[in-house]
C-alpha cells in the first residue's frame, strides 16, 4: 500500500513538474516579448503586400531584423493555424510577443495611413503622390484616370476627373487598391457637395465641376493670398456672362504644360489648346489645378463687383490691381512690366 502511494506521488509530482514546464515553454513560446528594435525607437511599421504568403511575411520580418527568435514565432504560427497574414500596414512595438503579433497579422489589425494632397496640376502628378501612400502604384492609378469607360459611371471624363478631387486629408488603409481609391474619392466629392453648395453652384448658372474649374483659375491666380480670391472669382464670373474670354495667364502654362514659365508673351497666346483662355470663351475643358476649398468657396461666395480687368501690383506683393476699363488696366499692366524687367525676370 505504501509502494503504491510513493507511486502515485512520483507520477503526481512528475505530471506537475511536466504541466510547469509545459506552461512555461508555452510561455515563452507565446507571451514572451520577441520583438526586437533599436533602443531609440518607440515602435516601428511593416508593409505586408496583397496575397502575401508566410514566408513573405517572415522574410519581411527578416528584413528589418525584428524577431528576436524566428523559431519560436514559426512555432507559434503553427499551433495558432496561421497560414497567410492579411496585407496592410502595421505598427510594431518592442513590447509584442508571438501570440500579439499573430493575432493583428491574423485579424488585419492594421494602421491607417493619411493621404494628404494639394496644388497638383496633372494626372500624372497626383498618380504619383497618391503611390506613395497606398498600396496602387502610379501606373494603375493613371490607367483609370484615363480610362474614360471606367470614368463615365462617375460621370466624369479623363478630361476632367481631375475636377473630382477636393485636396483634404483622408483616412485609408495602405493595401487600398487603385479602384477603391477613386470610388472613395467619388464618395468625398459627393459628401462634399452639400445641397447648400450646390444651390450656390446653381444660382451662380456654373455646375460643380464648372465651379472646380474656374476655382483652378482663380487660385493658379492668387497662390499667396486666399483673401483675394472671392474677388478675382467675381471678376471671371463677369467676363463669363458677358461672353468675354477669361484671358487668364495660368491657362496658358497649363496649356504649354510648362510649369517653369515666369512671364507670358504673345506666342505663348497663339497655341490651339481648349485651355487657351486667350483664344476661346468660356470655361477650359478641365481644372489647371486641384483647387483647395477657400478657392472653391471662394467662387460659390464670390465678391459682386464690375471689375474686368486685373494685374499684379508693381511692387510685387502678390496682390493685383483690378480695373474696371481696359485703359485704366492697361496703365497698371505697363507698371507691372517694368517692374519685373527690372528684376531680369524672363
Amino acid at each position: 500500500m505504501a509502494q503504491n502511494t510513493k507511486l502515485y506521488l512520483k507520477i503526481f509530482v512528475g505530471l506537475l513538474l511536466f504541466s510547469f514546464v509545459s506552461f512555461l515553454v508555452l510561455y515563452w513560446i507565446f507571451f514572451k516579448p520577441n520583438v526586437s528594435l533599436p533602443r531609440d525607437k518607440r515602435y516601428t511599421y511593416i508593409y505586408i503586400p496583397s496575397n502575401a504568403n508566410f514566408q513573405q511575411l517572415i522574410d519581411t520580418l527578416q528584413v528589418h531584423s525584428l524577431l528576436k527568435d524566428k523559431t519560436t514565432f514559426i512555432v507559434a504560427a503553427k499551433v495558432k493555424h496561421f497560414h497567410s497574414p492579411h496585407a496592410g500596414k502595421y505598427k510594431i512595438a518592442p513590447d509584442m510577443n508571438n501570440n500579439h503579433l499573430i493575432n493583428i497579422l491574423r485579424a488585419g489589425l492594421q494602421s491607417p495611413v493619411w493621404v494628404t494632397f494639394n496644388n497638383i496640376r496633372t494626372k500624372e502628378q497626383l498618380a504619383g503622390r497618391i503611390s506613395h501612400y497606398i498600396e496602387a502604384d502610379s501606373a494603375q492609378i493613371l490607367h483609370l484616370l484615363n480610362d474614360d469607360k471606367y470614368l463615365k459611371q462617375f460621370g466624369f471624363s479623363s478630361t476632367d476627373i481631375m475636377a473630382m478631387f477636393i485636396p483634404n486629408s483622408y483616412e485609408f488603409f495602405w493595401n487600398t487598391n487603385a479602384h477603391g481609391f477613386i470610388r472613395r474619392m467619388y464618395r468625398e466629392y459627393r459628401k462634399f457637395w452639400t445641397p447648400s453648395r450646390l444651390a450656390k453652384a446653381k444660382k451662380i448658372g456654373l455646375s460643380p465641376k464648372q465651379v472646380i474649374i474656374l476655382a483652378s483659375i482663380v487660385q493658379a491666380e492668387q497662390m499667396q493670398h486666399p483673401d483675394e480670391r472671392p474677388r478675382i472669382a467675381g471678376l471671371y464670373i463677369n467676363r463669363l456672362r458677358r461672353g468675354m474670354p477669361l484671358q487668364s495667364d495660368p491657362t496658358l502654362i497649363y496649356a504649354w504644360k510648362d510649369f517653369s514659365i515666369k512671364r507670358v508673351y504673345d506666342y505663348h497666346k497663339k497655341i490651339d489648346s481648349p485651355y487657351n483662355t486667350y483664344k476661346y470663351t468660356g470655361l477650359p475643358p478641365g481644372p489647371i489645378i486641384t483647387p483647395d476649398i477657400s478657392s472653391i468657396q471662394a467662387v460659390l461666395n464670390y465678391e459682386h463687383n464690375n471689375y474686368l480687368y486685373m494685374v499684379a501690383r508693381a511692387d510685387l506683393s502678390g496682390y493685383h490691381h483690378f480695373s474696371r476699363t481696359l485703359r485704366e488696366h492697361n496703365y497698371y499692366a505697363a507698371l507691372y512690366q517694368k517692374a519685373i524687367s527690372k528684376l531680369g525676370i524672363r
